[in-house]
């Protein structure tokens, strides 16, 4: 929590010294107490009740007070509020290492799944665009606010020969930067992410680091999600081909390019993290004053103070 008016802290002095004050009369009443009555007399004529209870609207009292002292300073808060506009392209693998079935029933189909479940929770007004990438890239939808076309592309995805990672940053770029206009001056561009998937090596097309420099230029983060497991194989031809997770080439793509590097290696972790995705891209964090919610909870306490003092002792404070 921050202060536009931080002087207006100066008005806690004040409460500090009335919750001394108090302290100071609670125990000058107490010792004149032991001091001057009989107390096997008082416990006869004054009925026992809780001693936590006469000090309690005190103490919201003071909560209220200094509620006040910092509703006078202005405080404002990190709040998320989600984008109004943004454009995602998804970029999914589809080398023929994602027909191993480590994951049921294979890593293609159920990555198509989540990712169809991705779309739909995006905020409708974001654009999503759709990018495979095998030995080539292919557009499979332009990004646009057309969530069910989105969906629909997905279905129609084979697997080929190869993978070309960087290309398939590289034509996700390309997309985003189709489409994104600049922006009026006092205005923010639009934000863009990338968020790819896939369970192996770059082995065609440019490199992922150049890719990663391409994507910072522009200024755009590239989340990467490794899909699959250690041990996973596919069947080419009669034999099996061993297709382990190359985990550090994607994790290396997201951290130089500001995303987050994710891993799954079953079809609940992978709809665990788009679910993170999800709730991540389409928010921004802002500093906002707070001023109104702190003064409503200062004036909540008074009224309790008030409440508590007259339902227990008769009066109003």
């Amino acid at each position: 929590m921050t202060f536009l008016f931080p002087l207006g802290l100066l008005m806690l002095l004040p409460v500090g010294l009335l919750a001394a004050t108090y302290v100071v009369a609670v125990r000058r009443r107490q010792r004149y107490a032991v001091r001057y009555a009989a107390l096997p007399l008082l416990d006869k004529v004054i009925p026992e009740r809780p001693k936590w209870r006469r000090h309690l609207p005190a103490v919201f009292l003071l909560a209220a007070f200094t509620l006040c002292a910092l509703a006078v300073a202005r405080p404002e808060m990190p709040v998320r509020v989600p984008y109004e506009r943004a454009t995602i392209m998804v970029a999914i693998d589809t080398s023929e290492s994602m027909r191993a079935e480590d994951v049921s029933p294979d890593r293609l189909t159920a990555a198509v799944a989540a990712a169809g479940d991705f779309i739909d929770q995006l905020p409708p007004t974001f654009n999503v665009g759709v990018v495979t990438f095998a030995g080539t890239t292919a557009v499979v939808h332009a990004p646009d606010t057309d969530r069910e076309s989105a969906k629909d592309s997905l279905q129609m995805l084979t697997t080929q020969s190869r993978t070309a990672i960087g290309e398939g940053v590289f034509t996700s770029l390309d997309q985003i930067l189709a489409i994104t206009q600049e922006p009026e001056e006092g205005q923010d561009r639009v934000p863009a992410h990338v968020v790819l998937l896939s369970d192996g090596t770059n082995t065609s097309g440019r490199d992922t680091d150049d890719a990663a420099l391409a994507a910072v230029a522009a200024g755009v983060p590239v989340s990467t999600i490794a899909y699959g497991t250690p041990d996973g194989v596919f069947d080419s031809g009669g034999y099996e081909v061993p297709v382990p997770v190359d985990s550090e080439t994607l994790a290396a793509l997201a951290e130089a390019t500001g995303g987050v590097a994710y891993s799954a290696e079953s079809s609940d972790e992978l709809d665990a993290v788009y679910r993170d995705i999800s709730t991540s891209i389409g928010w921004r964090t802002e500093w906002r004053e707070v001023t109104p919610l702190v003064a409503g909870i200062a004036l909540v306490c008074g009224i309790v103070a008030a409440g508590l003092s007259m339902r227990w002792f008769a009066r109003l404070v």
